[in-house]
């Protein structure tokens, strides 16, 4: 389990999952009409997803701008989170 953590392989393993959950809710929300829209829900798992890769590049050892690159990435998607549920 050490080895899957200081590796980043599981910030790999996460952003999977998340694709996963992505490509079901879509699936679902396009079969049934029910769920979360797409466009909310992916700009939600963005936010997560950065946030995980800036956990993965952590863990990897990566240079702090990187770290701080997916941060922001992951500041713009919940701020588009935000304002499309502002409403």
């Amino acid at each position: 389990m050490a080895g899957l953590i200081e590796s980043g392989r599981i910030a790999d393993l996460i952003l999977l999952l998340v694709l996963a959950e992505a490509v079901g809710l879509v699936y679902f929300y396009r079969r049934t009409g029910r769920g979360v829209r797409p466009l909310e829900l992916l700009v939600n798992l963005a936010a997560g997803a950065t946030l995980i890769l800036a956990l993965r590049a952590a863990l990897v050892g990566a240079e702090w701008q990187v770290i701080a690159f997916f941060l922001t990435l992951a500041g713009f998607a919940h701020l588009g989170d935000l304002v499309r549920r502002w409403r």
